[in-house]
């Protein structure tokens, strides 16, 4: 295997890991803009239906991007496969296990953003 195969393998896992990491950190903005917008809501100045339009638009954010996470893992897996395939025994632990369920349990989210 070459220097340039291994150099090209350990850039796409870095790579990978970033896109997992921005799609996380995503969700946890979502996270915090709803905590927001429902402490907003529960000020007795503020009618109790005020933003729920908009808290109905994050949710679905929010499935869209469980949806992205999930197909970026879908895309480490194969990139995983690719790396046991192309590199065997001199991986250097490149390839990342990923379980079944973790990535099957996906078409039931990707049928509620399709929905949404």
């Amino acid at each position: 295997m070459t220097d340039r195969v291994l150099n090209d393998a350990h850039n796409l896992k870095k790579l990978i890991r970033e896109a997992e990491a921005l799609a996380d950190e995503s969700m946890i903005a979502f996270t915090r803009l709803k905590q927001a917008m429902l402490a907003a809501r529960q000020n007795p100045a503020v009618e109790v239906h005020t933003g729920q339009r908009a808290l109905m638009r994050l949710n679905q954010a929010e499935a869209q991007a469980m949806a992205m996470s999930t197909s970026l893992l879908r895309v480490h897996d194969e990139l995983s496969k690719v790396a046991r395939e192309k590199m065997g025994g001199d991986s250097s632990n490149i390839p990342t296990e990923v379980p079944e369920a973790a990535i099957g349990e996906a078409q039931a989210t990707d049928a509620l953003v399709e929905d949404a």
